[in-house]
């Protein structure tokens, strides 16, 4: 696939932060992820100190020798520092005059990827990072590291909705403009076999600056925008709205200390999935099957109005009707429960997925029991190709044929990315064993 760049600049570089047609306004989640020591922490540590979001006394206590240590900026757990490497998510917070940002930095080790599936499952955007000094950069044909085709594939699969990737450390290379244009050409090879659209491909330099918030014009052959400046004119996720109304009820409050828009009623709340809740519509129960109308909406300070997806309410009935913590509200009829799902799963346990095992799987907040039936396929992330498979390494990706104890109301991961997910979790260790993506 080849990337406008021009299109790209124009984008990054015209418009208002205002625009209706693009939720610039909201704050942008993005993750950064790739192989081993691409330099992530390094590349969040540059847009921290060049946005001016770190103070003095923090950018002293990670510096040495006079020379600030960026990737400390996010590396802080102990066992971080002292193996200088990314273990957990670390989440932090900067702003522009245009735009607010929540960036994940995800670990590159392959032992560590659940902690990157769980960043990415709610990411609007993910940064792909590749070292150019770990890849023969001279060879047209040249071969990416699979950590990060494993990375792209999982954020593909997850629905990021944008991929931008960015060629790391070409300050280091003897010809940065011929490694750029390599390395360039074998991301847009890969992401055209595996379906995956990249938003933009950047040459920068994390460690000195390189196209990182302030574009360098002709660098590398890339007359772009920096990488800030695509971030900032990303869109958010957007909130499924045009789909049935569903809602997972986290809380159930017995009685309300405000009779008036309560009736005395029960109050379910939770985070609408899908759709819109308002007074008046008819919902079922999952699992009960009862149904009832919508008498009230509270939003998340308990006014009363309707509720879109993405948006905390508190919801009150009309009836009394037998509903707790894990059911589902559901539009009538919308969507169809099913005691059997075909899904993709990036399997994140240290022991094998094999046919047979049984699992607690997590939709919302119900938890049902779960039994893999089959396995398809593995995927081969170097090839791309499907192969038949008795069982699933860790951090393997394929495709299986889930049967549940009692039905869940899903969608397919490409239409709902709320419905369309769920987690699989050992039964004895309780670690996340996977993340599911229903086909």
């Amino acid at each position: 696939m080849r990337i406008d760049y021009d299109a790209v600049a124009a984008h990054a570089g015209n418009g208002s932060p205002h625009d209706p047609a693009h939720d610039h306004d909201a704050a942008l989640r993005f993750i950064t992820c790739g192989s081993v020591d691409d330099g992530k922490s390094t590349l969040i540590g540059r847009l921290l100190v060049d946005s001016r979001a770190v103070l003095q006394d923090q950018l002293a206590s990670v510096s040495k020798s006079g020379e600030a240590d960026l990737a400390l900026l996010t590396d802080g757990l102990t066992a971080e520092r002292e193996q200088g490497i990314t273990i957990d998510v670390a989440y932090r917070y900067f702003a522009t005059p245009l735009r607010k940002f929540i960036i994940g930095d995800a670990p590159g080790h392959e032992q560590y990827t659940r902690n990157m599936v769980t960043a990415a499952s709610s990411a609007d955007a993910a940064v792909v990072l590749v070292d150019a000094t770990k890849l023969d950069w001279r060879d047209p044909a040249l071969v990416l590291l699979p950590q990060t085709k494993r990375h792209t594939l999982l954020v593909s699969l997850l629905r990021v909705p944008s991929i931008v990737f960015t060629i790391n450390k070409l300050d280091a290379v003897e010809d940065p403009a011929a490694a750029f244009a390599n390395i360039r050409g074998a991301l847009e090879a890969f992401t055209q076999a595996a379906g995956i659209e990249a938003h933009a491909i950047i040459p920068i330099s994390a460690l000195k600056g390189h196209n990182v918030v302030e574009a360098q014009p002709g660098w590398c052959g890339y007359a772009g925008p920096s990488l800030l400046q695509v971030l900032e004119k990303l869109d958010v996720t957007p909130a499924e709205t045009a789909e049935a109304f569903s809602f997972p009820v986290q809380w159930v409050e017995k009685f309300s200390s405000s009779s008036d828009t309560s009736q005395g009623r029960r109050v379910f709340w939770g985070r609408v999935a899908t759709g819109v809740v308002e007074p008046g519509q008819q919902v079922t129960v999952l699992p009960g099957g009862q149904t009832a109308t919508v008498a009230q909406v509270l939003n998340h300070v308990r006014e009363p109005g309707a509720v879109p997806a993405r948006h905390s309410a508190g919801i009150v009935l009309d009836r009394e009707v037998d509903v707790s913590r894990g059911d589902w509200l559901l539009a009538p009829g919308a969507i169809e429960a099913t005691r059997e799902i075909s899904a993709t799963v990036a399997w994140l346990d240290d022991e094998p997925l094999v046919a047979g095992r049984a699992y607690w799987a997590l939709h919302g907040h119900r938890w049902v029991k779960a039994r893999i039936r089959s396995i398809a396929h593995k995927l081969d992330v170097n090839t791309l190709e499907e192969h038949s498979a008795e069982q699933l390494e860790p951090n393997s990706i394929g495709h299986v044929l889930i049967a549940l104890q009692e039905p869940l109301a899903t969608l397919p991961h490409a239409r709902s990315r709320t419905l369309g997910a769920l987690v699989l979790v050992d039964t004895a260790t309780h670690k996340t064993s996977a993340a599911v993506l229903v086909r």
